[in-house]
């Protein structure tokens, strides 16, 4: 009786294990799609984002230009709150 017993919970465990294990590769499976997902997504970003680098360049430079005049203005408007006594 006690053998009939000990191949039972054997089996029961085997059983579990089986079915556990199977569980564990049905989630690989649906992790390695999204991540295949991902991939693919990130490779279409660098795709699109590959031509920014030179118009960032040139932004930059308009930006820099840019800063030149707002210092400028920037201290008119400071030399013009000292005459109103607003600062």
């Amino acid at each position: 009786m006690l053998l009939v017993l000990t191949l039972i919970t054997v089996a029961l465990v085997v059983v579990a294990l089986a079915g556990f294990l199977i569980a564990i590769v049905w989630a690989l499976n649906d992790a390695r799609k999204s991540v295949k997902a991902i991939a693919d997504g990130l490779e279409a970003v660098q795709g699109h984002t590959a031509p920014l680098g030179d118009k960032l360049t040139a932004i930059n430079g308009g930006l820099v230009a840019l800063l030149g005049g707002l210092k400028s203005a920037d201290g008119h408007l400071g030399r013009a709150a000292k005459v109103f006594r607003l600062g």
